[in-house]
């Protein structure tokens, strides 16, 4: 979401909208309130995008599993069977956010009262934290002594965190997914608040690729197709450890499923 949030800023941040458009009846008089207003900043929050305006109004969106933003010269539609739901755009460019359903416009001030936004977590990307401020968060008395493999999903905790990062996020840092906040020293702290960060970084500059990227070089050179260098450990059960040669494990927490190794993550 960090990478849409970038594009649409880059396309129409900045600039006074020509056209806002709502597929909600319910939203639909604040298509005349913002026609003409600029969209000063566009910032995430986990998986919502938070689209700020000049008079301190905020459009609230959340794609959901199937939403999604689609960029395009001013006034043309993409070729799509797509409902589209929410449709911005300045006098050169569109950003048309299809499918989703959670849509919905804040005033001034009720920021801090939506309840997604109320409960969400350290967004790493969005505020560039950086690993003392993970680290630090990480130790807070309300996450020490929940096991990694439920607080990571838990977009209270670190938002943005997805079911792919966490297998990823527990392998760099050779943590145990039973393991709590409040059982490591100080040494894995520190692992695992570097590895947050690395991987949520290089999970955006690189389109959703966690592995290491001299590793990935190396492998695309040798014909390996891009399901199968891309991470780590997930989606990668019965296939061994790039670091040590054993099978990756899939197990079932929190009713998803999340892959390690028995080696370099030890009961």
């Amino acid at each position: 979401m960090y990478r849409v949030a970038c594009r649409i800023q880059s396309d129409i941040g900045g600039q006074v909208m020509s056209e806002v458009w709502f597929a909600f009846d319910r939203l639909e008089p604040w298509s005349k309130r913002l026609t003409g207003r600029v969209l000063e900043r566009v910032d995430t929050l986990g998986k919502a995008l938070l689209l700020n305006f000049e008079d301190g109004s905020c459009i609230y969106t959340h794609n959901q599993l199937y939403g999604r933003w689609m960029f395009k010269p001013a006034g043309q539609r993409p070729d799509t069977n797509r409902q589209l739901r929410l449709a911005l755009g300045s006098e050169s460019r569109s950003a048309l956010l299809y499918s989703a359903s959670e849509i919905d416009v804040l005033e001034a001030g009720q920021l801090e009262t939506h309840p997604f936004i109320a409960r969400a977590g350290l967004d790493v990307l969005s505020s560039e934290a950086d690993v003392d401020r993970i680290a630090a968060h990480v130790v807070d008395e309300a996450y020490r002594r929940r096991q990694l493999g439920h607080l990571l999903l838990d977009q209270g905790f670190l938002a943005g965190v997805g079911n792919y990062l966490r297998s990823e996020i527990l392998f760099l840092s050779g943590l145990h997914w039973q393991l709590r906040p409040a059982d490591l020293d100080e040494g894995q702290l520190r692992g695992f608040a570097e590895a947050v960060h690395a991987l949520m970084w290089r999970s955006v500059r690189t389109e959703g690729i966690t592995n290491d990227r001299a590793r990935v070089v190396e492998l695309e050179r040798a014909g390996w197709k891009r399901r199968d260098y891309r991470h780590y450990v997930f989606n990668r059960d019965g296939q061994v450890c790039f670091e040590c040669d054993r099978p990756i494990e899939r197990v079932t927490v929190s009713g998803r499923r999340l892959y390690r190794c028995p080696v370099c993550q030890p009961g």
